[in-house]
């Protein structure tokens, strides 16, 4: 799955506020037959709903509200722009599936119904970090539904040949198994090139930082943060035992397709990321291993980028409370397990992370959830990430000897510039 690897991006301003339209007076029913006749529109991105969880939410849907559900999948490409215009429309789809860092510009424009209810009534105990995606000033306007995140993929044979017993509890003990590679092995100890971005933003993540703050009523960068450049100063100790591009990203080339050559020592990416590296040499997969990426000290994982994806409401829907009915029911704790199960991703609440047992690379990627977070939780973040991305200029400059305070200097015209542009 790759929702990590996806940016969120801009949504037009066109929306109009339709909250208002979306309550209707017929629609508060309840029992199998309350809402017999009807049907509730899904629309879920391609990959999210294996056919297991599709059949049974379907069966236990209908069974307890007596109308029919309606799933459409949509593909991640162009699927802003749909949302954006479907939401603007008299007849939205009901319920949708939006990535996680795209909630903030949705609910901004009034396109989305606000579900404070529902998170009294099911959402006590979702997951904080999970969540905070999902609330946009101040109201509930999403339930998050999955997540995923970034863990190190290794070459067990490898580590192996490098003496190294056990995976490493803390940031000290990886660099070192990390220079115990390269000094005892031919094996590059790591593959990360200049510009993975999304480690990065973990690492601020893990080191307090924002990279963004207001300035009066404007958000502007906050890059000169010494905290960033405390982020980064780790980034360029990863980055030193690679010999990957340092202007290039983790998808150029496909860092999965690095690996399966057999002489990298380990790669930090998503679970699926194994997938890549196995089409590409299938005899690689017995020699895949994973773990969390460690923090500075034992036990406290490092920060990480949190992908995924929320649930959302149209406010134009003329079913809201079809529309709830099916939200209990599809971030139930049953579904959400069997959705954690069958798809390998990270349940809402941490109480249904069992549901991963026997997955090894959901079992790595789950302890760094809780202390995981996203990209700037506002609307104006989007266009930030448009290729060229100003933050992943900044990492370059950064690796090829430039100073943090420098490099911040030199995209901060650029960054102000995107964050200033209108939606």
């Amino acid at each position: 799955m790759k929702r990590g690897l996806i940016a969120a991006t801009g949504v037009a301003a066109m929306l109009v506020s339709v909250a208002a339209c979306g309550s209707g007076d017929g629609d508060n029913k309840s029992g199998a037959d309350g809402f017999k006749g009807e049907t509730l529109t899904v629309w879920a991105m391609d990959g999210s709903t294996p056919d297991g969880w599709t059949k049974d939410v379907k069966a236990e849907f209908e069974k307890k509200t007596g109308a029919k559900l309606k799933i459409e999948t949509q593909q991640w490409n162009g699927i802003q722009q749909k949302i954006t215009t479907a939401l603007s429309e008299s007849d939205p789809p009901d319920v949708l599936e939006i990535g996680n860092t795209q909630t903030p510009a949705y609910a901004e424009t009034g396109g989305l119904a606000d579900l404070s209810d529902l998170k009294k009534t099911i959402g006590a105990d979702w997951t904080a970090s999970l969540n905070q995606s999902a609330v946009y000033d101040g109201k509930q306007y999403a339930a998050p539904w999955y997540a995923a995140n970034r863990v190190v993929l290794y070459n067990k044979k490898i580590w192996a040949e490098a003496g190294i017993k056990e995976t490493p509890k803390t940031r000290t003990e990886f660099f070192k198994a990390l220079d115990t590679i390269e000094k005892k092995t031919d094996a590059e100890p790591i593959y990360l090139p200049g510009q993975n971005w999304y480690f990065f933003d973990g690492l601020t993540i893990g080191s307090g930082a924002e990279l963004v703050k207001k300035d009066g009523d404007t958000w502007v960068s906050n890059l000169a943060d010494p905290k960033v450049g405390k982020a980064m100063d780790i980034y360029k100790q990863y980055q030193s035992f690679s010999k990957a591009p340092k202007d290039k990203d983790e998808a150029t080339p496909q860092q999965g397709e690095v690996f399966a050559k057999g002489n990298t020592g380990a790669f930090i990416g998503m679970g699926w990321e194994a997938g890549v590296a196995i089409k590409a040499n299938p005899k690689i997969e017995k020699e895949i291993g994973y773990f969390t990426i460690p923090g500075e000290t034992a036990g406290k994982p490092e920060g990480v980028f949190l992908g995924g994806s929320n649930l959302a409401v149209a406010a134009g829907s003329q079913k809201q409370e079809l529309a709830k009915e099916f939200l209990k029911i599809a971030l139930s704790d049953r579904f959400e397990s069997q959705l954690a199960k069958e798809a390998g991703v990270i349940p809402n609440k941490e109480s249904l992370q069992t549901a991963l047992k026997g997955n090894a690379a959901a079992e790595a990627a789950a302890p760094a959830v809780k202390a995981g977070g996203t990209t700037p939780l506002i609307p104006e973040w989007a266009a930030v990430e448009n290729a060229p991305n100003p933050v992943k200029t900044y990492m370059t400059a950064v690796l090829n000897g430039t100073s943090h305070a420098d490099a911040a200097e030199s995209v901060e015209d650029e960054l102000n510039e995107r964050l200033s542009q209108e939606r």
